[in-house]
């Protein structure tokens, strides 16, 4: 038995602490937005994030995620109504094409616009080269990503930084 915060809300789940955190956050927690695709932490469909940090799912123990806060797809609003700027954007420049992909592509980017709030296309090849679209959107996905950037700052109270 372990207890893992996801989304906020403590869970103790009977589960062997070995076992790879997105399989736990599946089908422990019953929370499907975070996708299994490769299984070796080389496509990103499994971000999520821990501490806010990006982290492949796929290939990280439960047990490390253990006092730390999981954020999945369905968390990443924090709980506000509405959708995330990140996922308004994908919807506003008709990111995605098959779709499987883009929670892993909107939690990267998430996690780049918390960490650079006005990210170069520099920062968002870095920060998205390891998630992989096989539908090639990436044109797109950069579109989004600025787009979110934009209202987030939009957003912020004068005299902040977001960062």
């Amino acid at each position: 038995m372990i207890t893992l915060s996801i989304n906020g809300e403590p869970r103790a789940l009977d589960v062997d602490p070995s076992t790879p955190l997105l399989w736990v956050i599946r089908d422990y927690a019953g929370l499907t937005g975070t996708k299994f695709a490769c299984g070796i932490a080389q496509c990103g469909a499994c971000t999520v994030h821990v501490d806010g940090k990006p982290v492949r799912s796929c290939i990280t123990p439960a047990s490390a995620a253990v006092g730390r806060q999981i954020t999945t797809i369905e968390g990443v609003n924090d709980g506000k109504p509405g959708l995330h700027p990140v996922q308004q954007a994908w919807i506003d420049e008709q990111v995605p094409q098959c779709g499987y992909c883009q929670s892993g592509q909107i939690m990267a980017a998430a996690a780049l616009l918390d960490r650079i709030p006005s990210p170069t296309d520099a920062d968002i090849d870095k920060a998205m080269s390891g998630v992989v679209c096989r539908c090639g959107t990436y044109p797109r996905i950069r579109k989004g990503i600025k787009r979110a950037a934009a209202v987030i700052a939009q957003a912020a109270p004068l005299g902040t930084d977001n960062g």
